[in-house]
């Protein structure tokens, strides 16, 4: 049976699961809606926030990144999985005590202000569409290759799947729903892996194999690969050469941003008390360690088969994976020297070669093949970093259904996530603007209505981000998690172990780490793209690691304010100290 067949079986069997499960777990109120009824298992809970975290990025995107960056891609795994951490021992269990509904009604009522709450919603819609693109750039990759439909038909698909069961079920369709998409990611991503193990090193643990020694030469993969990598004129794999500085500040960006990510952190509202918040949270991490130590040993494997594969051979003869990705734009190739061969060396194949994909082709390879070389560079192929994932079952020469089960593995990621994040805005639209501020004398059942309106706009919205993204996945999930870290995570720390902390401080400490970090990633990626190095970034640090100074200003700025304002309420301090009690 070919590829695509056992695709449409694949994914059409796990869209029958989710459909089902959403009309078995349909919300009745706006507590199930909202936070499942506060009734799911703390395993159950568990499964789930890790398949609503591990996103598009997690499955598709992050390996590719470690494969092209080698040791500096290891900050996407350090800030993710320890920003996880810390929500979950930080911030998690004081949330869940609270009670509320969302982050900004957390926000909201802990700064008694209405404006407080207003700028919490802005701040969330904000980071919730930019990572909202991501996903649908994963969906869009993943419909256009493997079941060769037109991405805005891949696009809408996927969107109608959400919204069905995001409408239908709410957060309680949304969890169960999820529990069912980590089972496939997980089992999607493990698979390949083990076989390509085995073929590579022998040995079936991808974790160790990624350390082990190969089954046809007497030396280790990481040695074969930093050999063959400075034979082609590229830095040894192992090795980095990013600025420590930049370094450290994608990381705390990342691992800050995930602190303050809206649609993990409302998963805590949904199970029946604190303790088993921290259950949940315990749980969620195992489940996710399984995915992120694998992650490594996927990219390395990837990158030598790459090379091995293609490297110096004839384009004529090139694997008929290459062509087929060629085919929808995310290779494109041009023979700088005339003689045939497809030839790996450092730097841009093509110039200019824009992160921008639309219609069934990637506009990307479009541009590279109607555009004249890249005279600097002697390397001849573009290959996009979010293929890697997806396409290494392909470049191993692994079973059909192998590719198959992958397909559906990333749709399951990327579909998780997004209807987590449908959901966060829906909710703060509903209930934050609509419910607390605009309209305070609506039934529940209004309430309702309105929640489920508000998750088809985000759908409608989400779909424009899924036809025309902005950049790569990971990046633009790395956008996500500065603006979060710059904007929610100061408001929920503070708003939590600072009693001194008023309103006026939380206000003007999001919107100036708003404002400066949406500004310069603004500037920098897509004003003037052109200008994006460290030659021009304030202290060498990249729009991917600013949110960690936009986080800096904000504390800094709330501060300050805070002290030349009124102080906060007794009952407030009071209500805080409830919230730190055991």
């Amino acid at each position: 049976m070919s590829v695509q067949a056992l695709t449409y079986i694949f994914v059409g069997i796990t869209f029958a699961l989710y459909i089902t499960i959403a009309i078995r777990s349909r919300a009745g109120s706006t507590s199930e809606f909202y936070i499942a009824g506060k009734g799911v298992n703390p395993i159950a809970n568990g499964m789930a926030t890790a398949a609503d975290w591990m996103s598009a990025a997690s499955f598709i995107s992050m390996a590719g990144l470690i494969s092209f960056l080698g040791r500096d891609g290891s900050v996407y795994l350090m800030g993710w999985t320890g920003g996880y951490v810390l929500l979950a021992l930080l911030l998690a269990p004081y949330l869940r005590k609270f009670g509320q509904f969302t982050v900004p009604d957390f926000i909201g009522t802990r700064y008694y202000s209405s404006l407080a709450r207003l700028v919490a919603v802005i701040c969330l819609i904000i980071v919730s569409f930019t990572y909202v693109a991501g996903q649908m750039r994963g969906v869009g990759i993943v419909f256009s290759r493997f079941l060769e439909v037109d991405i805005n038909t891949g696009v809408i698909i996927g969107m109608g799947i959400v919204f069905f069961y995001a409408v239908l079920g709410g957060m309680k369709g949304i969890t169960y729903t999820q529990v069912a998409q980590y089972c496939v990611l997980i089992f999607a991503y493990l698979v390949p892996a083990v076989f390509i193990s085995i073929l590579i090193t022998g040995n079936p643990i991808p974790q160790l194999g990624f350390g082990d020694q190969l089954v046809d030469e007497p030396t280790y993969l990481l040695n074969k690969l930093d050999g063959v990598m400075t034979d082609l004129g590229f830095n040894a794999y192992t090795s980095g050469f990013k600025e420590t500085i930049d370094v450290f500040c994608i990381t705390a960006a990342l691992m800050l941003g995930t602190a303050g990510l809206p649609h993990v952190i409302v998963r805590f509202f949904t199970v029946p008390d604190v303790a088993a918040a921290r259950k949940s949270a315990g749980y969620a991490l195992i489940f996710i360690a399984i995915l992120y130590t694998t992650a490594p040993a996927v990219a390395s494997f990837a990158r030598i088969n790459l090379f091995e594969s293609t490297h110096n051979v004839s384009y004529t003869a090139a694997p008929e994976w290459f062509k087929n990705w060629e085919g929808i734009g995310l290779i494109a190739w041009q023979d700088k020297n005339q003689d045939g061969k497809i030839q790996h060396a450092p730097g841009n194949a093509f110039e200019p070669v824009k992160p921008i994909f639309t219609g069934k082709f990637g506009d990307q390879g479009e541009r590279a093949i109607d555009n004249k070389n890249n005279s600097e560079s002697n390397n001849e192929v573009y290959i996009d970093r979010d293929i890697i994932v997806l396409a290494n079952p392909e470049i191993a020469n692994l079973p059909p259904w192998v590719i198959a089960l992958v397909a559906a593995g990333a749709l399951a990621a990327a579909l998780s996530t997004a209807a987590g994040l449908l959901l966060v805005i829906s909710s703060a639209v509903s209930h934050d603007l609509i419910k607390k501020t605009f309209a305070t004398n609506i039934s529940e059942k209004q309430e309702l209505a309105y929640a489920r309106i508000s998750v088809f706009v985000a759908v409608v919205i989400a779909g424009l981000f899924g036809i025309y993204p902005p950049a790569f996945v990971a990046q633009v999930v790395a956008f996500a998690f500065g603006l979060a870290a710059a904007t929610l995570f100061p408001a929920i720390l503070m708003g939590i172990f600072s009693k001194s902390m008023n309103k006026e401080g939380a206000i003007t400490g999001m919107l100036v780490g708003l404002i400066f970090t949406f500004s310069y990633i603004l500037f920098f990626k897509f004003i003037n793209p052109e200008l994006n190095s460290k030659d021009y970034w304030l202290w060498g640090i990249s729009p991917e690691g600013i949110g960690f100074i936009g986080m800096i200003l904000n504390l800094f700025s709330a501060t300050l304010v805070a002290s030349l304002t009124a102080k906060t309420p007794a009952d407030v301090k009071e209500m805080v100290d409830n919230i730190r009690q055991p």
